[in-house]
């Protein structure tokens, strides 16, 4: 069974489990309550290997943990949507007896829903003061700018995130409400949930495997001072990769001449990917050679050993010799499990696309991993130095693929960089 950590406030997760009682069966849901936000960090990092999937209340302790956790696990939350506004501010309304028309909001930067929300309804819309809020959030400087709003008569209510600025604002007199998540809200992220979790189990079960190569096998043999020596290493070798079967209920054989597989599943080696960069190290070393590593995945054995071999194909081909995986869809992971992790399709459907790659002589994969590089590091515009610098690749055959992609209206020249130093400026390229 699937555990399933709830975080958020103790009355928010009190209203998740009320509703979450028809997927009880398939998952195990643990409480992970909190009373200030800054609790959130702790709670992820130390329950993290506890629990499969994580839930949170809300967008907030839901950035905190992505932040801090990564995107290696499932993670979802309630969004704040509009009905989580309308709900608040009809109860305003009702309480009061009268139309609100003088209002202060606290909001996220990345779900500023208020004034979204107010423009859909037909209606007088209110004066909306809104405190725009970062994950680093102080409460009291939440409580404050509704505090002194209202202190200066510019407001007749508030509408805050936090129940405990709601709590203390209301001590004072002053009309506050929470917005909070209504009951679809809560039911449509569960079912979200319920299915990446069946999605996770799936890809958890595929066929892995993991092909391991220890290059210029023939040379090391041949420096070796007696047959007795190259078996001992051998042995030696064959040690390190039994234990890294074990360490992943797989299966292990010797391919001759260096190459070896262990047949195992898609979630025992994603889960141990570490100990086989371990393994990896130590090979390289015992050897005195490089090592290339290619990892398949697939539905069938089959599937899963011909992605491996294109993985340890593409791995050859890296100056650093870094892990490679071939997934079922056929996208490329290069150095899984690093910060440096980059991830890219090797086919398309886009007829247009493709005509253009065949015209400028591009492969597929060339481009997709182009695109994967500049969306990863965020960046706008690029030069060719930029780009062979992350991507293993001379600047000479770089500057060659973009002057290509250029032709073909994929990438353009918008502009020269000059430099401090002497020598010719570089040219400024942005994608199409």
């Amino acid at each position: 069974m699937y555990k399933i950590g709830i975080v958020g406030l103790k009355t928010s997760i009190e209203q998740i489990l009320d509703l979450a009682e028809e997927y009880k069966h398939d998952l195990e849901f643990i409480s992970f309550p909190y009373v200030n936000t800054e609790e959130v960090e702790k709670i992820v990092i130390e329950h993290n290997s506890h629990v499969h999937a994580w839930l949170f209340s809300g967008p907030l302790p839901y950035e905190i943990a992505k932040k801090t956790l990564g995107i290696d696990k499932i993670m979802v939350h309630i969004p704040a949507a509009e009905s989580g506004f309308y709900k608040s501010f009809i109860e305003m309304i009702y309480e009061q007896g009268k139309i609100i028309e003088l209002l202060s909001v606290d909001t996220m930067s990345s779900n500023n829903i208020s004034e979204e929300a107010l423009l859909q309804l037909n209606i007088k819309l209110p004066k909306i003061y809104t405190k725009v809020f970062e994950l680093d959030v102080d409460t009291n400087e939440i409580l404050h700018f509704h505090l002194n709003l209202w202190n200066e008569g510019k407001t007749e209510g508030a509408i805050s995130c936090f129940p405990s600025v709601c709590e203390a604002l209301r001590e004072k007199g002053i009309p506050a409400y929470r917005m909070s998540m209504s009951r679809m809200e809560i039911l449509q992220t569960l079912r979200i949930l319920s299915e990446k979790v069946k999605t996770s189990y799936f890809k958890d079960t595929q066929i892995g495997v993991e092909i391991i190569e220890v290059e210029y096998f023939n040379k090391v043999a041949e420096e070796m001072k007696t047959p007795y020596h190259l078996q001992y290493l051998e042995l030696r070798l064959k040690e390190m990769l039994i234990q890294l079967g074990e360490k992943i209920n797989g299966s292990f054989s010797e391919k001759g001449n260096g190459r070896y597989m262990i047949f195992s599943s898609r979630g025992a080696i994603e889960r141990e990917i570490s100990t086989l960069e371990e393994t990896v190290q130590k090979l390289a070393f015992e050897a005195d050679s490089t090592v290339a590593v290619g990892i398949g995945f697939g539905d069938t054995a089959y599937s899963a050993e011909i992605n491996a071999f294109r993985a340890i194909q593409h791995s050859k081909v890296m100056k650093q010799r870094e892990i490679v995986i071939v997934q079922d869809d056929g996208k490329i992971v290069e150095s899984p499990g690093q910060k440096k992790v980059l991830q890219y399709a090797s086919r398309t459907q886009n007829e247009v696309l493709i005509e253009k790659l065949k015209n400028a002589n591009i492969n597929v994969k060339t481009y997709k991993k182009i695109l994967a590089l500049i969306q990863k590091m965020g960046w706008r515009d690029f030069t060719t130095k930029d780009l062979s610098t992350h991507l293993d690749m001379t600047e000479r055959n770089v500057r060659r693929i973009v002057t290509d992609m250029c032709d073909v209206d994929l990438a353009q020249c918008i502009g020269q960089e000059a430099h401090a130093t002497r020598g010719r400026p570089s040219k400024i390229y942005r994608l199409l």
